[in-house]
């Protein structure tokens, strides 16, 4: 088969998996409210819902990366494939949360093995213009993520939460069918050996649910315990990791290059406010304003679409005058955006929200490929494949914390009062922003 011919379809056939991650991390957030009225759940287990798919793709993306690496990059991305339409199929049947769970975990190992197998394929077949093909999938991905809280917004209205998954199959059918098409066979590599860390990994599930069930936790009691627990598991995966010579997690990436440290841990921040607001305000208009979950996925379009049209405007704008002066003004709109969090109230005009919530779509787009450019200046291009994989576990990590602060915020119920505690917990994260990025734009002034 020639590839030539054939690129385009090959394009199409991972741009179509590759959609499904993020569209089905933002169509969830619009039917969170009919979920928890079914299953009769407290916010903290609704959070669980949304977290639990974030920590399994944070060990699951990495992880799935190598095996791609092994066993071929076509084999793992139909197995990913096939992984979503199982989930998508049975989870809409579920009789329970655990259930529901267990689907969306499903799910969530699918659509981890579509990026790094996606990329892969991409590398191996695509000769000419990968940087740009590549660039063309993050929009997709980006595109995706706008519009799933609208489009899950229309179809909860029409045919309830049980079709924001069904809505998943012919996206897999034609994936599948232009996978098995177009993409060619695996060529498995055996000059090159491999190694699993399996501690790493054992490792590193547990430090990530036992954070998370701590800061759940928080809302009622300090759990010392589970605290304790933590910090070890922390301390104990971190000495592990560092002298591994091939570790699920390389922690002396990290140790050795503390410029592109704080990069990450600002990319977590800016995360964690961005999706916090992507997280509460599709429910707070449900139950708090009393419109459908059509009309909240509609004001939520105005956080994702400003944020995608930033994308291109600040990329110039850095091209022009470097990244300090567009990343500072960034973590400055962010601070505006979420101070006026406090200002929704339960008679909020709808288009006033939209305003809000725009803000942080807009700081949000600025940071989000200023700090990915940013990070990128300080490496070499033999080290593009770990850092462009840390950078998507680092988004999962600002997602969980995210999620947690969402499950403390609103454990009593979504009311006016929560949203203002949530605002207060976005109000410290947007602060630390701050300093953060006046530390790593000191040094790189100019791109390139």
């Amino acid at each position: 088969m020639t590839v030539g011919k054939n690129e385009k379809l090959i394009i199409l056939a991972v741009a179509l998996g590759v959609i499904l991650n993020p569209l089905n991390t933002t169509m969830i957030t619009v039917a969170l409210p009919a979920i928890q009225k079914d299953y009769q759940l407290s916010s903290t287990n609704i959070s669980w819902l949304i977290a639990s798919y974030f920590i399994i793709s944070a060990i699951f993306t990495p992880l799935i990366g190598k095996l791609s690496d092994i066993y071929g990059r076509k084999l793992i991305f139909l197995t990913g494939l096939g992984l979503v339409v199982v989930s998508s199929i049975l989870a809409p049947l579920s009789p329970n949360l655990p259930m529901l769970l267990a689907m969306r975990g499903i799910q969530a190992v699918g659509t981890s093995a579509l990026f790094p197998a996606g990329v892969g394929i991409i590398r191996n077949t695509i000769q000419h213009n990968q940087n740009r093909v590549i660039g063309t999938l993050a929009v997709f991905a980006t595109t995706s993520a706008a519009f799933g809280p609208t489009i899950g917004g229309m179809l909860v209205q029409f045919g309830g939460w049980p079709i924001i998954f069904y809505v998943n199959l012919p996206i897999l059918a034609i994936g599948i069918a232009l996978t098995i098409a177009f993409i060619p066979k695996d060529v498995k590599n055996k000059a090159t050996s491999y190694k699993l860390d399996f501690l790493g990994i054992l490792l590193f599930s547990l430090v990530i649910p036992c954070w998370m069930i701590f800061l759940l936790g928080l809302e009622q009691r300090v759990q010392y315990g589970t605290l304790l627990l933590a910090i070890v598991l922390t301390i104990v995966f971190y000495m592990y990791e560092k002298r591994r010579n091939e570790p699920f997690i390389d922690v002396n990436f990290f140790r050795k290059n503390l410029n592109i440290t704080v990069i990450y841990c600002q990319y977590i921040l800016s995360t964690v406010i961005f999706f916090g607001v992507l997280l509460s305000f599709p429910t707070f208009i449900q139950i708090v304003l009393g419109k459908s979950s059509q009309v909240a996925g509609i004001v939520m379009l105005s956080l994702s679409v400003f944020a995608m049209i930033m994308t291109p405007l600040s990329t110039r704008w850095m091209e022009r005058v470097g990244f300090r002066i567009p990343l500072l003004a960034s973590v400055l709109v962010g601070l505006l955006g979420v101070t006026l969090l406090f200002t929704v109230r339960e008679d909020s005009l709808l288009i006033w929200v939209g305003v809000v919530i725009a803000v942080t779509g807009i700081s949000n787009g600025i940071q989000n490929i200023g700090l990915q450019n940013l990070l990128y200046t300080h490496i070499a291009p033999a080290e593009s494949g770990i850092a462009s994989g840390l950078l998507m576990t680092s988004r999962f990590i600002g997602n969980i914390l995210a999620s947690s602060i969402y499950g403390i915020a609103f454990a009593t119920g979504m009311n006016v009062t929560n949203m203002s505690t949530m605002a207060i917990g976005l109000l410290v994260v947007a602060v630390i922003l701050v300093p953060g990025m006046v530390y790593v734009t000191v040094k790189k002034k100019k791109n390139g």
